[in-house]
């Protein structure tokens, strides 16, 4: 059964004759009773009394007639559900990103993005790197933000950013006024570790540059970092993006060596549809990206 039989169907009932239906959906009549024959032969019923003058429906007409209507209805409706979507004026967004990609990045993007596609709902995650490809991958989220390495057999990935790593130190401490340090002037420091890719990062640099740091906390909240740094309770080590909108009381400090460096990617399923309103967030991360160097 095809949906445009069903059109011609309503249509031969609409106007009670094969020949006035024929001539309004521009197709000639036998062309017409043919495709009514082969819906009549699928259905197993008559579905139309041919008279000399008229053309009625059969009980078997009658009943399907509502239920033909309600289908072309609901095919009309998946049809602009879908242009809505394509040409985001609905539809709904799942982004999954990084704790340091949602507080420092995307605010500003969403705020664009809402401005300019108010219809279409966004919901936003907030995990650690492996649990964004997760998402992604399960298919929670329609495109995610984090710190590589992910598969290549199952992700597509877009590099947005690459920075380097910071210190976050008090004011008050004794590097606060510093332009740059080395790390391992940091080894008798304590240390509060931003948890997730960074923190392995960080450790490693730490090890790079001769000691074993001593770890007073970790926190997966960058709020909660800040806090304790502020607090005096130790040093971070954490990626530039982290270090935007800071406090009065914290000051970031370059790290002259080791370099570290850390890349930020967007990533979709491989071989997957990054669906419109994904690419217009994508397109306005890259912009912000772009503002910001």
């Amino acid at each position: 059964m095809e949906l445009y039989q069903l059109g011609y169907f309503l249509e031969i009932a609409r106007q009670r004759s094969f020949t006035r239906a024929a001539e309004h959906l521009r197709m000639a009549q036998p062309a017409l009773s043919q495709q009514m024959k082969n819906l009549e032969a699928e259905l197993g019923a008559a579905l139309f009394i041919r008279g000399r003058r008229e053309t009625q429906l059969t009980a078997a007409g009658k009943a399907f007639e509502p239920r033909a209507a309600a289908l072309l209805a609901q095919a009309e409706a998946a049809k602009l559900v879908v242009s809505d979507v394509a040409q985001l004026r609905g539809g709904r967004l799942v982004i999954a990103a990084i704790p340091s990609v949602s507080a420092c990045l995307l605010p500003e993007v969403i705020r664009a993005f809402g401005k300019q596609h108010a219809k279409v709902g966004l919901q936003l995650l907030e995990e650690s790197s492996e649990r964004v490809a997760e998402s992604v991958e399960s298919g929670v989220a329609d495109i995610g933000f984090l710190q590589p390495p992910v598969s290549q057999r199952t992700f597509e990935t877009r590099v947005i950013i690459a920075e380097p790593f910071v210190l976050l130190v008090a004011k008050a401490h004794a590097l606060g006024k510093a332009r740059e340090v080395a790390l391992k002037q940091l080894a008798d420091e304590s240390f509060i570790f931003y948890k997730g890719r960074a923190r392995d990062t960080a450790l490693e640099a730490c090890r790079k540059a001769g000691f074993e740091p001593r770890i007073a906390c970790e926190s997966g909240e960058l709020e909660t970092i800040r806090a304790l740094v502020a607090a005096g309770l130790g040093v971070a080590v954490v990626p530039e993006l982290a270090s935007h909108s800071l406090p009065k009381t914290i000051q970031a400090v370059r790290i002259r060596e080791p370099k570290m460096q850390r890349q930020i990617a967007a990533v979709w399923k491989k071989g997957g549809h990054l669906s419109p309103a994904a690419q217009a967030l994508l397109r306005l991360v890259s912009a912000a990206e772009m503002a910001g160097r």
